[in-house]
């Protein structure tokens, strides 16, 4: 089953270079969105598997998105994965925080990174 993945950032070319890159890597890129609110429209649209959200959307703050993302689907938790181009550690405590399942630095995303955290996510999942 293809993986289907929504990416939040505010830089055109890093959205298309990553489009390019995970469907190269058989990750089926649903959708982009460069704000908040047009994340939250497409992620109501698309219903994507995993949502990639740069922790910085210009001015916003993707930590904000991935809580309202979390709050408006209680029932069934989106997977949500911070993005970004700074190092973990820069953001450990507001990562810490966040109700993001996983941080992947930009340099080291790839499809395999992806399903890795989705496959920990299943495995930590109730049954």
């Amino acid at each position: 089953m293809a993986v289907r993945c929504l990416i939040v950032d505010d830089n055109p070319r890093f959205l298309a270079a990553a489009r390019e890159l995970l469907e190269c890597e058989q990750i089926s890129v649903v959708g982009v969105a460069s704000t908040i609110e047009e994340a939250l429209r497409r992620f109501d649209e698309l219903r994507p598997d995993v949502t990639l959200v740069d922790i910085s959307l210009g001015g916003e703050p993707g930590f904000e998105l991935a809580r309202r993302l979390v709050d408006a689907r209680p029932g069934g938790r989106p997977v949500v994965i911070l993005i970004s181009t700074y190092a973990e550690r820069d953001f450990s405590d507001m990562i810490a925080t966040c109700p993001a399942v996983a941080f992947l630095s930009k340099s080291r995303l790839s499809g395999n990174a992806i399903r890795a955290i989705l496959g920990g996510q299943a495995q930590n999942r109730p049954a």
